[in-house]
């Protein structure tokens, strides 16, 4: 069992690897240019979220997948309704509150964005049979899933979160 865990603690330092490579301004800027995106990173994951949704969301809805606090997404948000990437549309099920959408330019842009990684992606993995990536996907969901709930919990029951 400690072997596990010693093994799982040694992937540590690569996901930072990958996370920290993921997240440079080197990756952001060679892909927007190859999509032809002029859009900051919080900008595109704003519009990734709500691509991936299905749907609208509400501002904290955004902000908490993002991991981030609202005011942060309401910035961008109102940048990308200037652009016309995104609009407000009426909560059906509240009338008072609001939701964001993609409009059809939103989802363009995102659409572009995201075939240039996963090009990238389909080019690094190309080597590896298709039952090992889908292992790679349900693994590494399953992973970052189980390992966000249980921090989620963690912090949910910190006496010390209140100090905070």
């Amino acid at each position: 069992m400690d072997e596990d865990i010693d093994g799982l603690f040694s992937l540590a330092p690569k996901l930072a690897q990958l996370g920290a490579t993921l997240n440079s301004n080197w990756l952001h800027e060679r892909a927007t240019a190859l999509a032809g995106v002029p859009l900051e990173r919080p900008a595109l994951k704003i519009l990734g979220v709500l691509q991936g949704s299905g749907g609208p969301l509400r501002i904290g809805e955004i902000a908490a997948e993002m991991r981030v606090e609202g005011p942060h997404v309401t910035r961008h948000v109102q940048r990308l309704e200037r652009k016309g990437l995104v609009h407000r549309v009426t909560d059906p099920q509240d009338k008072r509150a609001r939701l964001i959408e993609l409009t059809p330019a939103g989802a363009d842009l995102s659409t572009r964005y995201r075939s240039v990684v996963i090009d990238w992606l389909s080019q690094a993995f190309m080597s590896w049979p298709e039952s090992d990536k889908r292992e790679l996907v349900r693994l590494g969901g399953r992973m970052v899933d189980d390992f966000l709930d249980f921090l989620k919990k963690a912090e949910e029951c910190d006496p010390h979160q209140a100090d905070r």
